[in-house]
């Protein structure tokens, strides 16, 4: 090798080797870490344990873990901005209840029963009857048509595989009878004897099926006019959703 006149030769022993130096690497393998470790810290402890156990479950559903390969998880964390569950259950729910909402429909037209409405709300799918669709006036006995009218929805509600609450609910006007000392007793009734209907006579799981009475307290119009108290005086079927699954006790 030719070297300029006034030149010292470097040892090659005294030239660093190209790059950072090896402890670099080291160092900053060692700082990503570090990183990696706090921000899982922080995720971790934000989670939301019931969101949490609503993916896991989602997930299962989606490859088939569950009955039939079908998740019960609804697309509640698309509402709060998580949009990648919907892909799985969200808009497959909201098909399934619509057309069971439309077979209902579909057996109320045909059989010209009136005083029943099907609707979907936050629920689920809500197949509501107003008082005289199944009941008297202070009683909690079915009716005959009303039977009717249960033997021709009952298996329809029992394909959906879906659990299922029984609502009672009164206007505001008080009852004090032998039978039902307040309204709680007559909402409370009511919803149980549509429930025992169910299981008894058409086999719907019981694992499956609730009942609740909520007396006055959960009006759909205010209880200021007579029309108005009789809207509000009914029974309401629901095939829940999945936001309310999550809710029900275990």
């Amino acid at each position: 090798m030719r070297v300029l006149p006034g030149a010292k030769r470097r040892r090659s022993e005294d030239v660093p080797p190209p790059g950072a130096p090896q402890w670099m690497t080291t160092y900053g393998d060692l700082i990503t870490q570090i990183l990696i470790f706090f921000v899982l810290l922080f995720a971790l402890s934000n989670v939301d344990a019931k969101k949490f156990d609503l993916a896991i479950t989602s997930v299962q559903g989606s490859l088939g873990i569950l009955e039939s390969g079908k998740s019960l998880i609804r697309g509640e964390f698309v509402e709060e901005g998580i949009a990648g569950e919907n892909l799985f259950t969200g808009e497959q729910q909201e098909r399934e209840l619509r057309k069971l909402g439309d077979q209902i429909l579909e057996i109320i037209e045909a059989s010209g029963y009136k005083g029943v409405t099907v609707s979907i709300d936050e629920r689920g799918l809500a197949v509501r009857f107003m008082e005289g669709a199944l009941f008297d006036s202070g009683k909690a006995d079915l009716k005959s048509e009303a039977i009717r009218l249960l033997d021709k929805i009952a298996p329809v509600l029992k394909q959906s595989q879906r659990p299922i609450r029984v609502e009672g609910h009164t206007d505001n006007v008080p009852i004090h009878t032998k039978e039902f000392p307040s309204n709680w007793e007559l909402s409370t009734a009511r919803a149980v004897n549509v429930l025992r209907y169910l299981v008894e006579k058409h086999e719907i799981p019981p694992q499956i099926i609730s009942a609740a009475g909520y007396g006055e307290y959960h009006p759909i119009v205010p209880n200021d006019t007579a029309q108005n108290r009789s809207r509000n005086r009914r029974v309401e079927i629901i095939i829940l959703s999945s936001s309310s699954i999550a809710q029900e006790p275990k």
